[in-house]
């Protein structure tokens, strides 16, 4: 026989011995032994565990023959087929064909059930001791012939499994026989594997026989299939430990960002809500530029921190139910809807404070305006009562002549003339000083102590006033002379110079307009005082007239009045004075105006600038807005053709940003300018930026419940025909296209989908249990995800906690608890410790210390109790 069937025919011999011994009998010549059928019937009831048909005890070959048959039918009933392998040759000791039924035996029973990984028989076999023998030197499995030919592979497996059997760090890999040897004993001794192959054999074979090898390293995976079972459990616990780790580190992530988020908006509002008023326009332009800079720099990266909030928080239900996991409730006042409440109180704070800037800063224009205006009008006035309150005080008419007292009488009652035209002033100066009071003013009380020293001393005068007149008129009884041409002189000077005091004033005030109709209604009356101009001079010249009059009297008659008026102060050279002011302040009224009409113009082409770019980019906001709507609907190609096209459309939105940009440039020109109104546009700069955000917000959400839908597919199995039915349904009862169904339409959707849910209580408490797990935040709606995980997750494969307390059991040694050197011998360290720190002390009968209740912690890691 060629040494190459000895070495098989050994292997196989001990192989058969192996099995029969525990049926209480042996062979020793497999050709022979095996003629009759007797003990190849018994070897396969022994390593099938199962009764072939009762054996023909006759010693004719018809008696051999149908016992063979009955064997061969067995292995042919277990799906092994028999190639020219027939009764007749094993009767006749065929000894090829004998061997080839021994190994068509051995596959089936021995190696075929071997699966690690979703591979098997020969691969599985290979793999797992692969996977075994990785850690040691000098070691490397390829195949089954030559990479055993040293004997440190079969050492290495030992060693793996019982450590405490071979000093692996003593042999040598020039030394293949005492290797071989080593192994070979140590299997026969303590794991109770007989010695199949010959140490001589393998060493002196160049490629030792494949059949031969694998029969003998099967035995040691049955051997140590306990080991395997341990090692399987652990890959379990392992993997759900896993999963539970990332949820908890997704849930951590969540928390911070919400508490994070929620701090900011928390600092921020109160800020937003400071209306705390400035005094001054400078101070408050400040604040509107720090406004500005919050709004440019400092909420759009917070925003985009809410988005992938809500991002990951879906992501995480998404994951959790995927998982077969509780879905995850935020601590108290971080759930989703807590941030979008918290983000809307910020957003009407924000709100509010840019109109109230702005209506300060619209104030203090005002007040500054103001302000200067009561001052011009207060200077002009106390330099008119400036010495008038002593001259009224004077006694010269008590030393006077009756022409003198005439005379004092005439010019008094051109004062009093003067002082009426002088009340509009004043009662205008109590006006400004009262509207002052009453938009707060922050001098306030210094205009108010100037308005009653004027308004006291006006008081005192038209007394003063009175008084005079009085003594005067007692002392005219007395002196009638009376000169009417100065009389004249002084009554037509006196308005005239009060008209010309208050043009110089009209010319020369300030003036604050905010559209081209208001500069254009100022120009207008502007031009109507010029057209007033000729008559004026008529006027002055008729007054110089009469002054010219009374000097030609005086020659004549050599009246002794050394040529002054004694009834006014007037004189010709002081109108002519004041008239030719009035002609200079003209030009420079005009110079104003002109200015002020090109600033309005300039204004103008700034609304109308925003109002172009804001027509163009607050309906295209819109418009994206709804194709998203649309697009989020429709069922175009696959999922991952929808991101492709969302991700696509994102972009295409983004790169619009700089148009965003440029429209709050114009914006800010516009707010820098003081331009409250816009007639050229219904869309504020405001309404633009909530816009934008929330179609960046929708853009994402959209995107990522594409991704979500596609993970759920992937995890759950899920075809894409199936996906489309699914889509197909919801949108047919999602009628609004919100992109979501009320509990009404949501059954509808069951209903048509084949669910029976009734009218009845029993029907009612079946869509209550199904609308707790689509809608667990009893936010009264059903979103497309939850329905796909809803219709997919009572069909998936996923762990469940029976299956990992079954895992543990095994690592336990089928022990109602484990210890926490089991724990860390069959976990990797990271795991064995999140373990340990979690598990519950064991505080059964059956105890001891320090063992830990891994059973409660398998029920904790799916929700059915607390970790």
């Amino acid at each position: 026989m060629h040494k190459l069937y000895i070495n098989i025919y050994k292997t196989f011999t001990a192989w058969c011995n192996s099995h029969l011994r525990k049926a209480g009998t042996q062979i020793e010549n497999i050709e022979e032994d095996f003629r009759d059928g007797l003990k190849l019937m018994l070897l396969l009831e022994v390593i099938s565990g199962e009764r072939l048909a009762k054996p023909e005890r006759g010693k004719m070959r018809v008696h051999k023959i149908s016992n063979v048959n009955k064997a061969l039918d067995f292995i042919a009933s277990k799906g092994v087929k028999l190639v020219s392998i027939g009764a007749e040759e094993i009767v006749d000791g065929n000894v090829k064909m004998t061997l080839g039924m021994i190994w068509t035996i051995i596959l089936r029973f021995a190696i075929q059930d071997i699966s690690v990984e979703e591979t098997s028989a020969k691969e599985g076999l290979l793999l797992w001791c692969q996977r075994k023998t990785a850690p040691y030197k000098n070691v490397n499995i390829q195949n089954f012939h030559i990479s055993w030919k040293d004997g440190l592979g079969f050492c290495a497996l030992i060693h793996r499994h019982r450590p405490e059997l071979i000093d692996y760090g003593k042999l040598r890999k020039d030394d293949p026989l005492t290797n071989l040897n080593t192994a070979f004993d140590v299997a026969e001794k303590y794991l109770d594997i007989p010695k199949m192959l010959d140490a001589e054999d393998i060493v002196g074979t160049a490629r030792p026989d494949e059949k031969a090898i694998m029969t003998y390293v099967s035995s040691f995976y049955h051997a140590f299939s306990g080991a395997q079972k341990a090692e399987t459990a652990a890959n379990r616990i392992c993997k759900v430990l896993a999963v539970n780790q990332e949820n908890e580190q997704l849930m951590e992530d969540y928390e911070k960002l919400a508490s994070d988020l929620l701090e900011w908006i928390r600092r921020t509002i109160p800020w937003l809500e400071n209306r705390a008023p400035e005094n001054t326009m400078q101070a408050m332009q400040q604040k509107l530029e720090d406004f500005r800079d919050y709004r440019r720099l400092h909420k759009p990266p917070k925003v985009q921190e809410k988005c992938q909030l809500e991002i990951n928080f879906n992501t995480l239900q998404t994951k959790l139910r995927l998982s077969n996991r509780p879905a995850f409730m935020p601590s108290e006042g971080k759930m989703v809807s807590d941030i979008n409440n918290a983000w809307g109180g910020l957003e009407q704070a924000e709100k509010g404070y840019e109109e109230w800037l702005l209506n300060e800063i619209r104030r203090l224009e005002r007040l500054d305006h103001l302000a200067e205006k009561f001052r011009q009008k207060a200077s002009i006035h106390e330099s008119w009562t400036d010495g008038k309150e002593a001259m009224l005080q004077q006694k010269d008419y008590e030393t006077a002549t009756l022409s003198e007292i005439k005379a004092l009488l005439k010019k008094h009652e051109a004062f009093e003339s003067d002082l009426a035209a002088h009340q509009d002033r004043v009662e205008q100066i109590a006006a400004i000083a009262q509207e002052l009071n009453e938009l707060d003013y922050y001098d306030s009380p210094s205009v108010n102590a100037r308005c009653q020293k004027i308004c006291d001393q006006w008081d005192n005068l038209g007394a003063l006033t009175q008084k005079r007149r009085e003594a005067l008129e007692r002392t005219e009884k007395l002196l009638e002379t009376i000169d009417q041409l100065y009389l004249e002189y002084a009554k037509r000077a006196a308005p005239f110079n009060n008209w010309m005091e208050g043009a110089m004033e009209d010319l020369q005030d300030t003036f604050i307009v905010h559209t081209i109709e208001e500069i254009q209604g100022l120009t207008t009356a502007h031009e109507q005082f010029k057209a007033t101009l000729p008559d004026a001079d008529k006027e002055r010249q008729a007054i110089l007239g009469i002054h010219n009059e009374v000097s030609k009297i005086v020659q004549t008659y050599h009246v002794n009045m050394a040529g002054t008026n004694p009834y006014t102060t007037i004189t010709p050279h002081e109108i002519n004075g004041k008239w030719e002011h009035v002609r200079q302040l003209v030009p420079r009224r005009d110079q104003a105006l002109m200015e002020e009409h090109a600033r309005q113009q300039q204004n103008e082409r700034l609304r109308k600038q925003f109002g172009a770019q804001a027509n163009v980019i607050g309906p295209w906001i819109q418009t994206k807005m709804e194709e998203i709507g649309r697009i989020s609907i429709e069922m175009h190609g696959t999922l991952e053709d929808q991101l492709n096209h969302l991700r696509q459309y994102e972009k295409s939105i983004v790169n619009y940003k700089p148009k965003i940009d440029q429209l709050e440039g114009d914006h800010q020109l516009i707010q820098e300018a003081l331009i409250f109104d816009n007639k050229h546009t219904n869309y504020t700069m405001e309404h633009i930026r909530v816009g934008w955000e929330q179609l960046l917000t929708t853009i994402a959400r959209t995107i990522n419940e594409v991704e979500n839908q596609i993970l759920t597919r992937d995890a759950k199995g899920i075809s894409q025909e199936q996906m489309n039915e699914f889509r197909a349904s919801f949108n047919h009862f999602d009628r609004d296209h919100s992109g979501t169904l009320g509990p009404e339409e949501f059954k509808a959707c069951l209903i048509s989908l084949g669910y029976d849910i009734g009218n009845d209580a029993q029907g009612e408490a079946e869509f209550a249990r199904i609308m707790s797990i689509v809608d667990p935040n009893r936010l009264g709606v059903v979103t497309f995800q939850a329905f796909i995980d809803f219709m997919s997750r009572e069909t998936a494969d996923t762990d469940t906690a029976d299956q990992v307390m079954a895992s543990f059991k095994i690592l336990a040694g089928d022990k109602n608890y484990i210890t926490v050197d089991e724990l860390r011998r069959e976990l990797p360290p990271d795991q064995a410790e999140y373990c340990i720190a979690r598990m519950a002390p064991y505080n059964g009968r059956d105890a001891v210390p320090g063992a830990l209740d891994y059973m409660s912690f398998s029920t904790a890691l799916y929700g059915e109790s607390d970790l």
